[in-house]
């Protein structure tokens, strides 16, 4: 997919209305106002996208909101189809300076406090509420798996996940701590945590891969369509205030969370880096540490199903045929039961 709006011109046109989106029809996008930036750059928006139901399919199965990572925006509309498919009303939220909400003089993905994202959460909360009235399924991928149990431990402290509408938490290969040598998890943090304060928009020096997204993207040898200004294939520059923002994040979630309703998370088994693209990217998270994953998905604080995809990419649903059909697989059974699921009083 391209960008089909003139360069120089913005692709929202409306804000507080439903407007048509690049992803044609069938979807709609709202603009969410969100005014000043605390990290100071333009004023920043987001963009909360829904998927129309099928007017044949009854809506009875609730609502799902999906959280974009890292040099991602939402353009999986498998996932939304599947997902309107078994009864769901489907939304996802391109976060502010990403894919949709990026506005120019702005750095894309940054934010220097993973908390100031509560204002578009909850708000796209309260706007799905409204529309639907249903219990919501919160999806989050990879920085979205971090950002989603985060702000759920949030809610659950100032009065409940559960009684603020969220039914479950879906994870796709979260990124739960910092890949690669253990020196970056000690020393480095403690640099980051300090250049981060003082030089927040210094670029960090780290190597770039455009393995993945070669495997991805359908005009080299993936067979998904995006806006690769949206999502470059070697990603966006990572910013030192930035990865301070995660590093804390990720410390915060190792103390231990409390998201108060059941999980699931789905993974790759295998970890490969790579350089260049090669076919092991295809059947391996080429760019998170399983382990890491494995190690930290006890920290929700609530129920938590873990399942391996073996052959599985980094975002599992945007495998090969066979892994992400089983990923569905393991989604269904999961939110079937889920369905059924009576928590005990706490």
């Amino acid at each position: 997919m391209t960008n089909e709006f003139p360069a120089g011109t913005s692709a929202l046109g409306g804000t507080g209305t439903w407007q048509p989106d690049v992803l044609g029809d069938g979807y709609e996008y709202r603009t969410l106002e969100l005014g000043s930036d605390p990290d100071g750059e333009a004023d920043i928006v987001a963009t909360l996208v829904r998927h129309l139901p099928d007017p044949t399919v009854t809506a009875t199965a609730g609502a799902v909101l999906y959280l974009h990572g890292f040099t991602d925006y939402f353009f999986q509309r498998h996932v939304a189809e599947h997902l309107t498919a078994r009864g769901h009303r489907f939304y996802a939220l391109d976060l502010r300076k990403c894919g949709r909400s990026l506005r120019p003089g702005q750095t894309p993905h940054f934010i220097g406090d993973l908390a100031l994202y509560d204002r578009e959460l909850n708000e796209s909360l309260r706007i799905i509420a409204a529309e639907t009235g249903a219990p919501v399924l919160v999806m989050g991928h990879s920085t979205g798996g971090l950002v989603a149990p985060l702000w759920l431990d949030r809610l659950e402290r100032s009065g409940g996940g559960a009684t603020a509408g969220v039914s479950g938490l879906v994870l796709n290969s979260p990124w739960f701590d910092l890949q690669g040598p253990a020196f970056f998890r000690t020393v480095g943090t403690q640099l980051i945590n300090t250049v981060g304060r003082i030089r927040a928009m210094s670029t960090l020096p780290l190597s770039k891969s455009s393995a993945y997204g070669d495997s991805l993207h359908s005009s080299l040898s993936g067979e998904w369509d995006y806006d690769l200004d949206w999502k470059p294939r070697d990603g966006f520059p990572v910013r030192a205030g930035w990865l301070r923002a995660i590093r804390m994040g990720q410390a915060r979630l190792h103390r231990g969370l409390d998201i108060g309703v059941p999980a699931l998370l789905l993974r790759s088994k295998l970890t490969k880096f790579a350089r260049e693209y090669g076919p092991a990217v295809d059947v391996a998270d080429a760019v998170l540490d399983v382990a890491q994953i494995q190690r930290w998905s006890g920290c929700l604080g609530d129920r938590t199903t873990i399942v391996p995809i073996d052959g599985a990419r980094h975002d599992v649903f945007l495998s090969a045929e066979a892994p992400r059909t089983e990923a569905f697989q393991e989604l269904d059974s999961w939110l079937d039961w889920l369905a059924d699921y009576q928590p005990t009083t706490r």
